[in-house]
């Protein structure tokens, strides 16, 4: 797999027998038509210890699923858009404290929810303002459209805040985000929402640079992330996945095509918070970017303490104690959030396999990764089903993933 080293399981900690259950657990999920296809590597001390993939990467093709296959990583777009707001903070910037109002006015008189309906709501003005630090934990009250749970998500679909538009710009959703009420007061609650792509917005005003081109430029390209971006060209179109959706009678449905997709062509917004294509070697180097605390291979991208505050737990608890989250692509209890990516802060609570201060995080077609600075390893799953909480397959492969660790 380019990008990292194979080693021997033995040698990195691993037992290769048991490495193996990985291996037949992927293709049961393939032979029972849970997956069409997927892949999984597994890193520690910067080599591989296992890579493997299975199934198909477009049924309708018979395109097979391969370690160099591009999938939506959606949401795993994020822990790079916290990486790009944290090298302008590095440079001085602005502080994490700042209120986003210093440079995005429009956030500058915001209010918050507390009744109504649809035809009339009540608010009351926000008792502080939000800060960078809020959209980077999502304590910001902000929200998500998709969610459907509350009056604030429905006034987001209403008013087209939608970050996949083709007839908008960033700033424009943007601002349309800022002119409807919070769902909570700044700080506190967590509440997963469009606050990375806020962020995106962000680094696009203090930079004089267009976001999507600022991350390809200053941490896309520095890494070595040659198939990572915003769409596939053309070139790469064969290798994209087609992504599914699991039907009522559990059989897969073609949700994105392969080729009639719209990954096919620049978007209008480069979503901060899920627009990214990405493979395995890819993401892999990511995490050696994280686990070498923000440098990879002679490119430092971020200073090692920034990346320690990275992963370190901002919320006063875990997700669970910041009211009631109404999604995430982790669970709540034992788990709390830094700036960008979830916090193991307890493994027995959280009732799963793994390491105090491992950070992860996934992608609502059911891709996910985690970075154990512990264990010096990271895991990265790729496959394509939405949503992501159709399966339990990233708890199974955690157990199966710690259990192989002997050494």
């Amino acid at each position: 797999m380019q990008g990292t080293n194979a080693g021997e399981p033995a040698a990195l900690g691993f037992s290769a027998e048991r490495l193996e259950r990985i291996d037949a657990w992927m293709r049961s999920l393939v032979a029972e038509g849970k997956l069409a296809g997927l892949s999984v590597s597994v890193m520690r001390g910067g080599q591989t210890a296992f890579a493997r993939a299975h199934g198909l990467a477009d049924l309708a093709r018979a395109r097979p699923f391969t370690l160099d296959t591009i999938t939506r990583i959606y949401s795993m777009t994020k822990p790079l858009t916290s990486v790009a707001v944290m090298m302008l903070y590095e440079e001085g910037r602005f502080q994490l404290d700042d209120p986003v109002a210093r440079f995005l006015p429009e956030f500058s008189e915001m209010r918050v929810l507390t009744g109504g309906n649809r035809i009339k709501f009540d608010s009351e003005p926000a008792r502080r303002p939000i800060t960078i630090r809020d959209l980077l934990t999502h304590t910001s009250g902000l929200t998500y459209g998709f969610m459907e749970a509350t009056l604030v998500d429905e006034l987001y679909r209403r008013n087209g805040v939608d970050f996949h538009l083709k007839d908008a710009n960033l700033a424009e959703v943007v601002g349309r985000v800022a002119r409807l009420p919070l769902l909570s007061q700044p700080g506190a609650q967590w509440n997963y929402s469009v606050a990375t792509d806020v962020l995106g917005h962000l680094v696009a005003v203090v930079s004089g640079q267009d976001f999507g081109d600022f991350l390809r430029e200053r941490v896309i390209a520095p890494l070595g992330m040659m198939d990572t971006d915003f769409h596939v060209p053309a070139g790469k179109l064969p290798r994209l996945a087609a992504n599914y959706t699991l039907f009522r009678d559990r059989s897969l449905k073609l949700y994105d095509d392969a080729v009639d997709t719209a990954f096919a062509r620049p978007p209008a917004i480069a979503s901060g918070g899920g627009g990214l294509v990405s493979t395995a070697a890819d993401y892999l180097r990511f995490c050696r970017f994280i686990l070498n605390r923000g440098a990879l291979d002679g490119v430092r991208l971020l200073g090692r303490k920034t990346v320690e505050l990275m992963l370190t737990n901002h919320l006063p608890g875990d997700l669970a104690s910041m009211g009631t989250p109404r999604f995430a692509e982790s669970s709540y209890t034992g788990i709390g959030f830094g700036l960008g990516f979830s916090v193991m802060l307890d493994p027995a609570r959280a009732q799963i396999l793994g390491s105090p201060g491992e950070v992860a995080w996934g992608g609502v077609a059911s891709t996910a990764f985690w970075i154990d600075p512990a264990e010096d390893l990271a895991v990265v799953l790729l496959t394509q089903l939405v949503p992501s909480s159709a399966l339990p397959i990233r708890r199974e492969l955690r157990v199966l993933t710690y259990a192989a660790l002997v050494g």
